[in-house]
This record gives C-alpha cells, structure tokens and sequence, in this order.
C-alpha cells in the first residue's frame, strides 16, 4: 500500500497538475500529455527509445540464445563458462560502466585501439558522436544482461527431452539444423518469456546512460527512463514527470498484450 499502491495512484493524479515540488500544484488537466505529444524533444527521445529496444532485445536475445546453447552440457567448464558470463549482470553498474568507458574512449579506448591494429584509422568517437552514442549504450547493455537471458534460456533447454537430438543424429542432422528444427520452436514458451522481460527492461535504461553519456551529446541517447528522472529530479517537474512516466506505462502495456495475443499463433501445445 504504502510503497506501491499509494505511489502509483498520487503519480496517475499528479500527471495533471503543474507542480515543481516548492510551489502549490496547479491542476492542468490534459496539458502535460498535450505537450509531450506535441513536443519535438519528446517525439525525438521516443524514437531514441525504440532504436534503443531494436538494438537491445534481438541483440540480447540472439546471443544469449547461441550461449545457452552451447553451454548447455555436463561439462566442467561449461559450469566455468556460464558463471563468466552471468557474472556482468550481478556486477555494480557502475564499476561496467566505468570499465566500458575506457573501452570506448575516442584516444586511449581498448575498441579504437583494436580497430587502428587492423586497418581502420578512422575511428568513431563512441561517447561523443550522435551517431554512435545510442548503439553504445545499447551494447553495454547487452553485454551486461545477456548472461541473465542466457540462464533462463538454460532451463527451458534442460526440459528438453535429449530423446529429440538423439533421433536427429541418427536420421544425419546436423547441429544447425537440429537447433533450428527442435531446439527453437521446444524452446518457444521460454522465448516467449525471456521476450517480454527484455522489453520491460529496454525502456528501463537509466543506470548505464546515466554514467557512461548523461543522455547527450545533444540528447542523442536520452530515453524515456533518463528524461523522466531528469524532469522529476533535475527540473522538478514533477507533474510532466508523472505523465512521461505514464505514457512509457501504456506503451509497455500496449506492447506486452500485443506479444500476449501474438503468443497463440507461434506458440503451439
């Protein structure tokens, strides 16, 4: 009730009303959700933010896919290998970050540094070009989270009867084939899930752009969850803080009952 329940109804109610925390809130009606539609800023971080999701959730997804699957044996050093990359997940944001920004800084960066050994000296500045400041942060993100998603899709591996690939070797399948013809569509309701939770988590980047770009250059990789904080904490304003945050609401909810009505024509008992 009290750290749930109670903040979502007062932000709901607050989203119509001017207020910047010292002042008097002053009830506005639609004028706050007016303005974020109308505004061009607002429009360019939306769009910001569903580059971002484009990059992030298939990027994630793919990779922690092809990991789970091939650490998906009894091998010692499977178990080795699967706490390495779980490990960025459980790892202070903060300390990735910092680690990342030496890795994509534009002089002394380990990336350029690798990209000059083989022939391409022009190298982009990751953190300071428009260009290239979103995709960054969306592949610190995926380097960060993908071993979660590679752990869920783990265990909706194991459930797999080993019956199937058996069948598959005698008949000569090979392993693309066998990972294409029965690992994806057993492994289809996992999938399912670890989609949605990477949705929910795109719009969620707050953290990462935070330390490694502040939103900038030019608001180049600011998305919804950054320009929230930045117009509750930084400008105070609360009330159109309340409404972005409402309006990232209904898109989630829009997308996540979309995929939930997708879910009867690609995942089958």
């Amino acid at each position: 009730m009290v750290f749930r329940l109670i903040p979502i109804i007062w932000a709901f109610v607050l989203s119509f009303y001017d207020w910047q925390i010292f002042d008097t809130p002053r009830f506005i009606g639609l004028d706050n959700y007016a303005h974020i539609l109308s505004s061009p800023i607002a429009t360019k971080i939306l769009w910001n933010t569903i580059t971002f999701a484009l990059i992030y959730v298939p990027g994630s997804l793919c990779i922690a896919l092809v990991l789970a699957a091939i650490l998906n044996n009894s091998l010692r050093i499977s178990v080795f290998f699967r706490g390495t990359f779980f490990l960025p997940f459980i790892t202070s944001t903060v300390a990735v970050t910092l680690a990342w920004k030496w890795i994509f800084s534009t002089r002394f960066g380990l990336l350029n540094n690798a990209l000059a050994a083989i022939g391409i000296d022009a190298s982009p500045a990751w953190l300071a070009d428009p260009a290239f400041a979103l995709p960054a942060v969306a592949i610190v993100s995926i380097w960060k989270d993908m071993g979660f998603y590679m752990i869920l899709f783990l265990a909706g591996l194991q459930t797999i009867d080993p019956s199937y690939y058996e069948a598959a070797r005698v008949d000569g399948a090979r392993p693309v084939r066998r990972f294409f013809r029965i690992t994806v569509p057993l492994l289809l309701r996992s999938l399912f899930f670890v989609l949605i939770i990477a949705l929910v988590r795109s719009t969620q980047t707050f953290e990462i752009t935070y330390a490694l770009t502040e939103g900038g250059p030019n608001r180049a990789s600011t998305t919804l969850a950054y320009f929230i904080y930045e117009n509750a904490f930084i400008h105070f304003q609360m009330g159109y803080a309340a409404a972005l945050a409402y309006i990232l609401c209904a898109i989630l909810a829009i997308v996540t009952l979309t995929n939930f009505r997708m879910r009867k024509r690609w995942i089958h008992e």
